[in-house]
């Protein structure tokens, strides 16, 4: 059974403190099953954006814990959220958590497509 959408991004924001990054909740979407969007600012002026890796991606048929895909490396903050403005138009229960590290670790379980 997977966790809540609000449950996860809680924990997630934690995590990333923990390790001490700071992380904060951006934009909240649905509670119960809403996507999770990441920033990952390297406090230089590039960032990542991490989305919900396709069900393609995944070597198991559900994976029990949530799975990431960066789609944005080392870009402007205008193009990250160009590319936020498109998902929440197409999703307007989408979550978005802003992580600040200088190290640009996600602390997210990623999963790189394969060529």
């Amino acid at each position: 059974m997977r966790v809540t959408s609000s449950l996860w991004v809680g924990a997630y924001v934690r995590r990333c403190q923990i390790e001490g990054a700071f992380a904060v909740v951006a934009r909240k979407g649905a509670e119960e099953a809403g996507a999770i969007a990441v920033i990952v600012d390297r406090l230089d002026g590039r960032s990542d954006l991490y989305i919900p890796a396709p069900q393609s991606l995944f070597e198991d048929s559900r994976p029990s814990d949530r799975r990431f895909q960066r789609v944005i490396e080392g870009a402007a903050p205008d193009e990250i959220q160009a590319n936020l403005d498109r998902q929440i138009r197409f999703d307007p229960d989408l979550w978005i958590v802003a992580v600040e590290d200088r190290a640009g670790r996600s602390f997210l379980d990623v999963i790189e497509p394969e060529d």
